[in-house]
């Protein structure tokens, strides 16, 4: 696997995903999948996990790649959540939504957490914080759930959730 790439940002030489070592890297990845369009997930899980995102500036050179349009790529990365199209905070939260979470107060945490970071709506605060929704963590028995940093959460409450991301948020910075 290719070393990973310094978060966007990260390396203020490295920021616009149109320059030629993130061409590279992608051209790279597409490579370790064979260039084969049946690996284009993979492909795109590989992409996040590098670049911190699949940027709309490099799907159509992954078009091209591959050999496929560019509405395909498009299409893919649109249709399944999990892929940003914009970079990520230093902390990600995941609320979930579904019935079962919903029914043990997940839409009143989910609105005290996002007022509590100053948003109006799912998104990354000012402070680095990107709170997204997502429909099941698969953990129903015990809701609601939340995601820290791929850290699954269950019987959620604002106690929790605030120290489980200030948590994440030291961490990010040492």
């Amino acid at each position: 696997m290719t070393p990973p790439m310094p978060a966007i940002g990260a390396n203020p030489e490295h920021t616009d995903p149109l320059d030629a070592e993130w061409e590279a890297r992608t051209r790279m990845i597409c490579a370790e999948y064979g260039n084969d369009t049946a690996n284009l997930l993979e492909i795109l899980h590989a992409m996040q996990e590098e670049f911190g995102l699949v940027s709309p500036a490099l799907q159509p050179v992954l078009a091209d790649i591959l050999n496929v349009g560019k509405a395909e790529i498009h299409g893919v990365v649109s249709f399944y959540h999990d892929f940003r199209t914009k970079p990520a905070g230093k902390v990600v939260v995941k609320l979930c939504r579904a019935e079962a979470c919903q029914s043990v107060g997940a839409n009143a945490l989910i609105d005290r957490i996002l007022s509590k970071h100053g948003m109006d709506d799912f998104g990354t605060s000012v402070s680095g914080i990107t709170i997204e929704p997502v429909y099941c963590l698969g953990n129903c028995a015990l809701g609601p759930s939340a995601m820290v940093n791929e850290r699954l959460l269950g019987r959620v409450s604002d106690a929790s959730l605030d120290a489980s991301i200030s948590k994440s948020m030291k961490e990010s910075l040492s």
